[in-house]
């Protein structure tokens, strides 16, 4: 059923009933078949845009939303709870808006920026390494300066959209002699770019219908007009756009394990057993209870932290918390709505199975949740 949902104002409430409608129509009669076959949803990307839904928490100014973070994260679960792997792949857009619109220039903002946050053109966030996940400052990608622009060589790995968007943030090295985070520096980059490749897309767990994948720079020349602020900016660019991607993750984790609870919720509703349904039965019930409290939490969570990121307050710490409680309850919840269906539930004839698995993930990516742990110790001991 849907959630009732606490929002500013008339036009959240409209924004929230349109996610709806295209999650309803569009999307969630075609996510079963792709996530089994693997196949990605040719033009969907281009409706979401073309209802405004990909730019939602930038200014209209730039052919945003103009939306608080707090209503776009609703919208962001509200797509999940239909198919995660869009969600996954509409918020990591969003984070790859960042870097351009809050480093790069008038110049680069006018020519790139209206398209992405209208969906004309994906965007696609290029930080890991084969060798460099949660310890950024390790990146050995390099870009070397020349005349025009800088020469990339290098590696990247778990790329979201990976070889389909249209822009991707590259975190490279531009100074060899500088040390750790001060030798780091982003650029926009267009997959058209003579010498980059992309790897075929990763046999992963879940979140099949969008594909994952590496890229390889051998020689691709990126112009000066593509580095986004000044060389060494790059780890403190990256890690201020970490901070919102993580928030999205968190909707969409919320978004799947409120998925998971309706599923358990409508199938206790209609199986019996010992001549009752089984929602009846008070240990089921109480499993169902902890449910529905662990999602309602982690919504709260999350909101909280956008709120705070809204009124313009710190909210590095915040969100780490909201990554971190968001994603295990989604874990917890899709591993419990399993255990409700019985046998049933680990079959893919029924959905909570992919729900688990494409659970998992959200632990992983935007920072793990051992390196949220890290973030919000550290807050403590400042």
């Amino acid at each position: 059923m849907p959630v009732e949902r606490l929002l500013p104002n008339d036009e959240a409430h409209a924004l929230i009933e349109l996610t709806r409608d295209i999650a309803d129509k569009r999307m969630a009669p075609i996510v079963d078949a792709h996530e089994k076959a693997e196949t990605y949803p040719d033009g969907l990307f281009a409706e979401l845009g073309a209802a405004g839904l990909l730019g939602l928490p930038y200014p209209t100014e730039w052919d945003g939303g103009g939306q608080p973070y707090e209503v776009y994260l609703q919208v962001l679960e509200e797509l999940a709870a239909r198919w995660a792997a869009v969600a996954v792949a509409v918020s990591v857009h969003g984070l790859a808006c960042h870097p351009l619109f809050y480093f790069g220039s008038t110049e680069q903002k006018t020519r790139w920026l209206p398209d992405m946050l209208n969906g004309k053109l994906i965007g696609a966030y290029s930080l890991s390494e084969p060798q460099a996940g949660s310890d950024a400052a390790a990146l050995a990608c390099k870009a070397t300066a020349g005349d025009g622009g800088y020469t990339i060589n290098g590696a990247k790995a778990w790329i979201t959209h990976g070889g389909i968007a249209d822009h991707y943030n590259l975190f490279a090295r531009t100074d060899s002699k500088a040390a750790g985070s001060k030798a780091i520096s982003c650029f926009l980059v267009a997959r058209g770019t003579d010498g980059l490749t992309f790897g075929k897309p990763e046999e992963k767990m879940g979140l099949h219908a969008v594909p994952t994948t590496s890229a390889t720079y051998e020689n691709a020349f990126v112009a000066d007009d593509r580095l986004l602020g000044s060389e060494g900016d790059g780890l403190r660019i990256a890690f201020s756009a970490l901070d919102s991607g993580r928030l999205g993750i968190a909707a969409v984790a919320t978004g799947l394990a409120q998925s998971a609870l309706d599923e358990a919720v409508a199938y206790a509703k209609e199986r019996e057993t010992f001549g009752r349904k089984i929602i009846d039965h008070q240990g089921l019930s109480f499993l169902l209870a902890d449910m529905a409290a662990a999602v309602d939490s982690a919504r709260a969570t999350y909101l909280d932290a956008a709120r705070r990121r809204d009124a313009g307050l710190d909210y590095s710490r915040a969100a780490a918390t909201a990554k971190l409680v968001a994603t295990d309850a989604a874990m917890k919840v899709t591993t419990d709505a399993v255990q409700v269906l019985g046998g049933y539930g680990y079959t893919r004839d029924f959905r909570v199975e992919r729900l688990m698995r494409e659970a998992k993930i959200t632990q992983i990516f935007e920072g793990t949740n051992q390196i949220q742990r890290l973030v919000i110790g550290r807050s403590l001991a400042k």
